[in-house]
């Protein structure tokens, strides 16, 4: 699930933090590297939780009006569509959900009451609800209820954005990303009775493990080398202007380009453009796409970048 975008992310704010800090602890960046990568993971089974949580919800709220002294003949017999959704039942056997749920509970603890009734309001009041009421009652209108649920509602919700950078720093910037893991997981689901349809992986395989760890010491260990290369194609550059995040941009771009052959290097390029789109200025993108079309024809000139 961890794939490597997320992974050049999580180096970025690792990187950017061991210099901050003045660090030469190269274990300890590798040990906070792996701690960022695990507790994205774990924000992937906390979202999927959220939807056991909110069918849970939705069954007490049903079983509270349907015991109201004066309750009416429709609260009596209630529509069950959302309190019995098959997606959710299934999330609820998944054994490596349960898991995950047995060891680190669930995150949405009492304080996130609340904010889990607020969700469920907003959900009920939606025309996705509506419509998944008028639509027929099968398994792939209870997948594409969540699929929409979570496109439209949730992932836009800015409360569960501050819920979670109050809860870790780890989680700034991650809600997207991890939600379109999510957004997989519902559509990959099949209708089956197995408590054992798999999740993502923490890894896809050992090699994206293996590029993390590599490109993160190849960033710091190689940051003089390459900042000299850095600082050469800048130098007409008003470097008191430069955003700090550009160069350390750069220096993980270089350490990718130069060590890892397999890798095009126009992959390489594009993905730290958007870097730099998402955590930069405006005029990043530019800056970072001309310094390193430069530096990729000086480095084919000394014989030393042989991709192509």
């Amino acid at each position: 699930m961890i794939n490597r975008t997320i992974i050049r992310i999580k180096i970025l704010q690792i990187v950017y933090a061991y210099y901050q800090k003045n660090s030469t602890d190269l274990a300890l960046a590798e040990n906070e590297l792996m701690f960022s990568i695990q507790k994205s993971y774990d924000l992937y089974h906390y979202l999927l939780l959220l939807i056991t949580l909110l069918t849970d919800a939705e069954q007490k709220r049903l079983d509270k009006q349907k015991n109201r002294l004066l309750a009416t003949d429709a609260e009596r017999n209630p529509n069950l569509r959302l309190a019995n959704n098959r997606v959710a039942e299934q999330l609820n056997r998944n054994a490596q959900l349960q898991k995950f749920a047995r060891e680190k509970g669930t995150f949405w603890n009492n304080e996130d009451v609340r904010f889990v009734r607020s969700i469920l309001n907003k959900i009920l009041q939606s025309d996705i609800y509506e419509e998944y009421l008028e639509s027929d009652d099968t398994y792939e209108s209870d997948q594409n209820f969540w699929n929409m649920v979570f496109k439209q509602i949730i992932l836009k919700e800015d409360e569960l954005n501050e819920i979670l950078e109050d809860q870790s720093v780890y989680w700034n910037d991650d809600l997207d990303i991890i939600g379109s893991f999510v957004l997989k997981t519902i559509r990959r689901l099949t209708d089956e009775p197995s408590s054992a349809q798999a999740l993502y992986p923490l890894f896809k395989d050992v090699e994206d493990k293996n590029f993390a760890i590599q490109l993160l010491h190849h960033s710091i260990l190689e940051e003089e080398e390459n900042s000299r290369r850095i600082t050469n194609q800048i130098k007409n550059w008003d470097i008191e202007r430069l955003a700090q995040i550009d160069l350390y941009i750069l220096q993980i771009a270089l350490a990718e380009l130069c060590n890892f052959p397999l890798i095009p290097i126009s992959v390489t390029l594009n993905e730290y453009i958007d870097l730099a789109r998402y955590y930069s200025t405006p005029k990043s993108p530019v800056f970072i796409n001309g310094t390193l079309d430069a530096i990729v024809k000086e480095l084919k000139n000394e014989k030393i970048l042989f991709k192509s």
